[in-house]
Order: structure tokens, then C-alpha cells, then sequence
């Protein structure tokens, strides 16, 4: 991640600027030795990006679902006020023009968090804690869309307070009467 970053964690390259030439020089290999192991540049920013990711945004299976839930998405909006927020929105961006990339991303990032999530939700409707017959996945959206909202559109804080409150409104709406 460190190609795309500069002095202060300001992008230094935009992932659309960013070429496998750049990257190949930067790593001192071949062009050739890249493409062996990915097929493009969103490939490798996107490997890069869910390395660190992951590793910043514990989801903990101890204690109450819905509080391990809640932590998850407060590291999310942590990670994502610095660089690692706008490389995501960079890479949402091109995943808009590259339906190859869309894929890609999907599958190697959405996909895990999503069932990351759906477990936590789950075993909060278990614990009496969601509406019994909520669908996980529409739940683990609804919670997802106001942070990918805040950092695509640049809308309003992604710190704790704020997301705390996002997270209080969207689960007051699906929490037993």
C-alpha cells in the first residue's frame, strides 16, 4: 500500500494514474514477474488493501454479537478517515468502469466481510438481541451502506460518535420491540 501512499498517508499515485510498470519498478522486478501473479493493477491494490484491511478491522467472536458487530464497524469508519479510505473509494471507483475489477473485489473482499457480518447477525437474533426472520444479508447492508455513504460522498464524520449514532438508528429499527 505504501506505493499509492505519500508524506502524511496522502496518495502519492491515484489507482488511476497507478501502472504495472510503476508498480514493477517500484518492487525492482519485471513487468513480466507481476503479471504472473496478477492479472492487472486492481488486482494487486486489492490484495494489498485486504492484507491491511482485515488485520485493522477485527471482528471478535467473544461476548455479545451485537457489541462485537458494533466494534467491527467502528475500526471500519477508523481505517476508512485515512488513506485506507480513499484507496476503497479509488478502487470502488474503477470497479465502476471495469466490470472484471467489480468481480474481483466482490468475491475477494465484499463477499468475506459481508459473511463475517451475517454470522455476528446471526448470532445477535439468536440472542434476542435483532428481529427474529431478518434476512442477515439486507441487515449487514442497512449497517454497511451509511459508513460506504459517509466515505464515498464525503457526507458527514466517520469517528466513533458519529458512527455510533449511525449505528444506533439503523439498529434501533431492527431491535425487538
Amino acid at each position: 500500500m505504501d506505493l499509492l501512499e505519500g508524506s502524511a498517508g496522502v496518495p502519492s499515485v491515484s489507482l488511476q494514474k497507478l501502472s504495472i510498470e510503476g508498480i514493477a519498478r517500484h518492487a525492482g522486478v519485471s513487468k513480466m514477474t507481476i503479471y504472473r501473479w496478477w492479472p492487472n493493477k486492481a488486482a494487486i491494490v486489492i490484495d494489498s488493501f485486504i492484507d491491511n484491511h482485515v488485520v485493522q478491522t477485527p471482528v471478535r467472536e467473544d461476548g455479545p454479537a451485537i457489541s462485537a458487530l458494533r466494534d467491527h464497524l467502528i475500526s471500519l469508519s477508523r481505517v476508512y478517515c485515512g488513506p485506507e479510505g480513499r484507496l476503497v473509494a479509488q478502487l470502488i471507483a474503477e470497479c465502476q468502469y471495469d466490470a472484471a475489477t467489480l468481480e474481483e473485489f466482490k468475491q475477494r473482499f465484499w463477499k468475506g466481510r459481508v459473511d463475517v457480518a451475517r454470522t455476528l447477525i446471526e448470532r445477535a437474533i439468536v440472542e434476542g438481541d435483532l428481529l427474529p426472520g431478518l434476512d442477515p444479508d439486507m441487515v449487514a447492508e442497512t449497517l454497511y451502506a451509511p459508513i460506504y455513504f459517509r466515505l464515498l460522498f464525503q457526507t458527514g464524520e466517520l469517528d466513533r460518535a458519529s458512527t455510533d449514532t449511525l449505528l444506533d438508528a439503523v439498529l434501533t429499527g431492527f431491535a425487538p420491540k
